[in-house]
């Protein structure tokens, strides 16, 4: 009953606030600022998948949990990386666009290489992964939500914006039920993995968030965008990893020992992030305090 029915209205849901307030013109900022966007996409689509990977293997994370581990890298960014960016200064429309569009990119990444993972990390044991269902299924949790947000912001903005607010708190309150669900579902194991899960779930969002901000100082992007860069590559739609660890391990009546790796990290990735936000956010204060007509420093 939980994977059926609470789990995909509550990603529904996410998905659909993800798209109130979103427009159009939104997407323009892939082409007005091609390099930012080409980076974030890059580091999203290739160096997460890659640095989960690297993880899920020095750490020595059982099967289930190093699949589970690759499921959450290979997660897009969701509300919850928009409203940091904001929190941090960032550009919230490079974020939103990124967000956007890798979340449908994802709907074909992300089963083939979930379905690699379980091939690698389970061997004969890996229960058979239905591919074009599981991206299906994706589209129907993740881009229709999204395209009916747009089109109620269309239609009707002003109900959009005395709605908006509230649906990201229920679908927060909501998100923070699942957490817990996924916690206690997996007590046993989470008692038994947490020493070594912990610190690898730590490890690969502080190196994501370096990684982010590495890259974008050497492409010479703002303060702003170097922001918003490394939160999107270091902060993923924990709701997308439980469902979609729920539907490949094929459970229907509870959460099941792949979820953990993305429930931890839903919890352990605040002890970096929001250092990391009000440090981000005093560095978009003093760049925009700077001598009139100066442009923004890289960084």
């Amino acid at each position: 009953m939980l994977v059926d029915l609470f789990l995909p209205a509550i990603l529904t849901l996410i998905m659909f606030s993800l798209g109130l307030g979103l427009r159009g013109d939104d997407f323009m900022h892939v082409a007005r600022q091609p390099r930012a966007f080409g980076l974030g996409a890059f580091n999203q689509v290739v160096l997460l998948p890659i640095v989960g990977f690297a993880v899920a293997t020095l750490f020595g994370l059982s099967p289930a949990l190093a699949v589970g581990t690759m499921i959450l890298a290979l997660c897009p960014g969701g509300v919850l990386s928009n409203v940091l960016a904001r929190m941090a200064g960032g550009s919230v429309p490079l974020s939103v666009s990124l967000t956007a569009v890798i979340s449908l990119t994802s709907i074909l990444t992300l089963p083939l290489l979930t379905a690699l993972s379980m091939r690698h990390f389970m061997g004969a044991d890996a229960p058979p992964v239905d591919v074009t269902r599981l991206g299906l299924v994706m589209f129907a949790l993740t881009a229709v939500p999204v395209a009916l947000g747009m089109a109620l912001t269309a239609v009707a903005p002003t109900l959009v914006a005395r709605i908006a607010p509230w649906t990201i708190r229920v679908a927060f309150a909501l998100f923070v039920v699942l957490i817990v669900a996924a916690l206690a579902a997996n007590w046993a194991v989470f008692l038994a993995n947490i020493g070594v899960l912990g610190p690898a779930l730590l490890t690969m969002n502080a190196v994501l968030l370096a990684l982010g901000l590495l890259t974008s100082r050497l492409a010479g992007l703002s303060v702003s965008d170097t922001t918003t860069v490394a939160i999107e590559s270091g902060i993923q739609n924990g709701t997308l990893g439980i469902a979609v660890g729920g539907i490949v391990a094929g459970v229907a009546t509870g959460l099941p020992e792949m979820t953990l790796p993305t429930a931890i990290y839903s919890v352990t990735t605040w002890a970096l992030s929001l250092p990391f936000v009000a440090w981000r956010r005093r560095m978009a204060a003093g760049s925009s305090a700077g001598p009139v007509g100066q442009s923004p420093e890289p960084g």
